[in-house]
């Protein structure tokens, strides 16, 4: 999620809707400026036996942790007196609501160059992490802990949808406390190519979930589904999660998506480094300066950044595109995943590939598709007949002729499509990472939850 770095009670004032629609129009980027922007989590844990979740404020917990970060070069980013986040030359280190460890990298040209800054990031928590007796997890979802045994950390955010989460969902705070992704930003060169690739990576966002999926324990237990973070998303907020059916209609774009961004409902305005609560509010009425709880003013630039990124469907677009379904997972699988959106997304070819596969799919069919991956992960049903696992290598394929097409080579000589090898393995094998922990339990493990800490950890 977000974070605030700076007040923007300064910012121009919004005048008229048509400045909200070019906000989306200035996110377009010639192809040689296109960018690769990854995001991973983590959970934290203590290495001691009951593996216990540190709090912010416990020495050597989580304010220490970022302190330490801090003797690579890393600036600190305060909201009143505590430091949430962290700035540096490889993007961002932020927290998430119960201390999950968030890098949101830099842009960068090329995926070795996304696959390195990863390394730099593990290998500084980890040293960080050692000295204070704290590990790293790389999961979707909280094998083993309540929402209770949780810390909250101390975001003004993050209190606001604490309280709102409950009255919209029944798995919202699930959402917040529990669960870690993977997610990588991706630039558009026109409207046309936005609306292109935004249909094509909702109607494979499911592949991408199934080929994550990392999260099969609740508090323990297996839950039934492989990954239980995507479902999670099903009753999390439905005015602001799904598949978004808009975006396959003719005519599409940023006007469109401007749309369904207002009917969002918002969470809060930030005004002079405190967060003001709007949940439930209307940004309609912000722009007409009658927002219940700022009453008199309207927003800026920066309200309406703010307010997209309270936004959670498959795809989300801000000045770029988002790839939202992946579960979180250990190094080789957050280099995976920008590899396989880039392939299929940054290469014309394969762009046209990979809708050609998908865009006879119903909406309908697009949905079912959906909502049986976090259950049946490469086992679910795909439209005309056969299983998600029937397209899988399909797709990887056409992913790795678009980076091969790309020719971006490391110093061995390398290209990028080699960064697709632990996909490649789980079509090969047809497990996801969730099906290797479940046999693990069930077998081996003898039902050993506490083995997931070794299994998992980075």
């Amino acid at each position: 999620m977000s974070t605030k770095t700076v007040s923007d009670s300064n910012a121009a004032v919004i005048e008229d809707r048509a400045q909200l629609v070019d906000y989306f129009a200035r996110g377009e980027k010639p192809k040689d400026r296109w960018r690769i922007g990854t995001e991973h989590e983590k959970f934290v844990y203590w290495k001691t036996a009951d593996h216990r979740a540190p709090s912010y404020e416990e020495p050597g917990g989580i304010h220490a942790l970022l302190i330490g970060l801090t003797h690579y070069g890393w600036k600190p980013v305060y909201e009143g007196d505590n430091i949430i986040a962290l700035s540096g030359p490889d993007g961002a280190i932020s927290l998430e609501p119960a201390g999950q460890f968030e890098l949101s990298g830099a842009p960068l040209e090329n995926l070795h160059e996304t696959c390195a800054e990863t390394g730099r990031h593990l290998q500084q928590v980890k040293e960080v992490g050692d000295r204070l007796g704290i590990g790293f997890l790389g999961l979707g979802m909280w094998h083993d802990k309540t929402r209770a045994e949780l810390p909250i950390m101390p975001k003004g955010r993050y209190k606001i949808m604490l309280s709102h989460m409950p009255r919209v969902g029944s798995l919202g705070l699930d959402m917040m406390l529990r669960t870690c992704t993977i997610q990588v930003n991706l630039d558009y060169a026109t409207e046309a190519d936005m609306a292109k690739k935004f249909r094509v990576g909702l109607a494979l966002q499911p592949l991408a979930t199934a080929l994550f999926a990392n999260s099969p324990f609740t508090e323990g237990k297996p839950n039934g589904f492989l990954s239980f973070r995507s479902n999670i998303w099903s009753d999390t907020d439905p005015a602001r999660t799904g598949m978004l059916p808009f975006v396959f209609e003719d005519g599409f774009g940023y006007e469109r998506y401007t749309d369904y961004a207002l009917d969002v409902p918002m969470y809060f305005v930030y005004r002079d480094g405190k967060y003001i609560d709007a949940a439930g509010q209307s940004f309609r009425d912000f722009l007409k300066g009658e927002l219940p709880a700022y009453p008199g003013h309207k927003p800026t630039i920066d309200d309406w950044a703010d307010h997209l990124s309270t936004a959670f469907p498959e795809v989300r677009m801000k000045q770029f595109l988002e790839m939202r379904g992946a579960d979180g997972g250990r190094w080789g699988r957050i280099c995976a995943l920008p590899a396989f959106w880039v392939g299929l997304l940054y290469d014309d070819a394969a762009l046209d590939a990979a809708w050609d596969l998908v865009k006879g799919w119903s909406m309908d069919e697009r949905e079912t598709l959906r909502s049986a991956v976090p259950r049946l992960a490469l086992d679910a049903p795909i439209p005309g007949g056969g299983k998600l696992k029937d397209i899988a290598g399909e797709v990887l394929d056409i992913s790795a002729a678009g980076l091969n097409a790309r020719a971006r080579l490391n110093a061995s000589g390398d290209n990028e499509s080699g960064f697709l090898d632990p996909l490649r393995e789980i079509v090969r094998t047809g497990k996801v990472p969730a099906q290797v922990l479940l046999d693990r339990f069930n077998g081996e493990w003898a039902g050993d939850i506490t083995r997931v800490y070794e299994e998992a950890k980075f």
